[in-house]
């Protein structure tokens, strides 16, 4: 049982099935129990073939510590935190997110959605599980919860329904695990949804459920073309990311969609806190400031999004990869919350998202760009001296300031690859920092 394979990154997903055996899941729900000191924890899981043999191990694992489980069935990750914050109470879900079919993992949180992560747990829950101690006379008890309609009416406390026009709404769920909430959701607006892929499906048969990579929004965007919507949502594999397609058929980057829902925020709360990670556009921060409010920038990743929230008190904060976090939303992130805010924006503002979005894209940028590269350290040094003349910083990978243009280039937390995310003032400008950066790292 190689539980350093596991235990690698800030959460555990994206794990071959040779690394999350449910031998390692009973062990993760033994040292999770230990960790978290609480009478119960809640347990859910996506749709993946092997999600519930793992979530099986997992709730073994932890009522053999004498703790309960409150059983939640197939949910999507922001169901779990919702549970989490209303109870007062640890959870897990098994998923792998946006991984392939064969892939599997979980994320883990404290009472009140509170982040676990590699700093914050991970390390004492692995200790635990490789000691793997006796379990103890009185078993917990495992009882189920269905926690669908509590989650809905959760939502619907944080926008306000009686805003909605009735707007049309394309929703690809991937065959994921949006299509468990997305229906229920959206019967309590006056929007028309027409849902496309909605079918939980651990086989992912019609593309990954990954809406990062523009080939997967294909599909949306074919529809979209013949049914005309306002609005194409694409959801991740655990439904915890959103992603938005406008009117004309064109998606919005993360930042854009982190700068719309801030100024929105802002409008409710002058003065207020809003979080982005450090791979945001500039508009982000530059969109916050003129809106009176105070920009807070930190590394990528939920569970230091989650904690600089925390800290500042934030009422709302973003990532470039289209993770969006609610203050109210126990500060966890929901791909269907920030669905239902942008809509409540587009019927406020009463127009199209195309117009909507031009006042928040000034700056060109290259999106993300993956490298597979041996030496990492070296490449990243090179890529350091070669842009010597700028400004650097390291809190997450190698941050380069060049004035009007920036690039950061920094080691996933889940794939063995490095990221390239760079802004500039034209599409040649970008290209031309990206061309310099591949002739770097193809060196190495």
């Amino acid at each position: 049982m190689n539980l350093d394979a596991i235990f690698k990154a800030y959460d555990i997903r994206g794990l071959s099935p040779q690394q999350l055996s449910p031998d390692a899941a009973r062990a993760i729900g033994i040292g999770f129990a230990e960790f978290a000191k609480a009478p119960a924890i809640a347990v859910g899981h996506d749709c993946r073939l092997t999600s519930p043999p793992l979530s099986d191990a997992v709730i073994e694992g932890v009522v053999s510590r004498g703790v309960d489980v409150v059983y939640l069935g197939e949910i999507t990750t922001d169901m779990l935190y919702y549970y989490s914050g209303a109870a007062d109470m640890p959870g897990l879900v098994i998923t792998a997110s946006h991984n392939p079919p064969e892939y599997n993992g979980m994320k883990l949180c404290l009472a009140g959605a509170a982040p676990v992560g590699i700093e914050t747990g991970l390390a004492e829950i692995k200790e635990t599980a490789l000691a793997l101690p006796p379990p103890v006379d009185a078993r917990g008890v495992v009882s189920e919860v269905d926690a669908l309609s509590g989650y809905v009416d959760h939502l619907f406390s944080i926008v306000d329904v009686n805003q909605f026009r009735q707007l049309r709404v394309v929703a690809d769920g991937g065959n994921g695990m949006a299509g468990v909430a997305v229906p229920t959701v959206f019967e309590r607006t006056p929007v028309d949804l027409i849902g496309l892929y909605l079918e939980p499906d651990g086989t992912f048969p019609n593309h990954p459920a990954d809406p990062l990579r523009p080939e997967n929004l294909v599909d949306l965007q074919e529809l979209m073309e013949v049914e005309k919507p306002d609005l194409g949502i694409a959801f991740d594999g655990d439904a915890d990311r959103a992603f938005f397609v406008d009117d004309q058929g064109v998606a919005l980057p993360g930042s854009t969609t982190t700068a719309v829902i801030a100024n929105w925020f802002l409008q409710r709360e002058p003065g207020a806190s809003i979080v982005h990670n450090l791979i945001c556009s500039k508009a982000v921060s530059e969109t916050v400031t003129a809106a009176g409010g105070v920009a807070v920038r930190t590394r990528v990743g939920h569970s230091f999004i989650k904690q600089v929230m925390k800290e500042t008190g934030a009422v709302f904060g973003g990532e470039h990869s289209a993770h969006f976090y609610f203050r109210d939303n126990y500060r966890a992130d929901s791909g269907i919350l920030a669905s239902l805010v942008l809509l409540q924006i587009m019927s406020e503002v009463g127009k199209p998202l195309s117009e909507i979005r031009k006042a928040y894209e000034p700056y060109a940028q290259s999106g993300e760009v993956n490298f597979e590269v041996a030496a990492k350290d070296d490449a990243v040094a090179a890529v350091e001296v070669e842009f010597a003349h700028g400004n650097v910083d390291q809190l997450d990978g190698l941050t380069i300031d060049l004035g009007d243009r920036w690039l950061n280039l920094r080691a996933s937390n889940t794939e063995p690859v490095l990221r390239l995310n760079v802004e500039a003032p034209t599409d040649e400008d970008v290209a031309a920092i990206v061309a310099s950066v591949t002739s770097i790292l193809e060196r190495y």
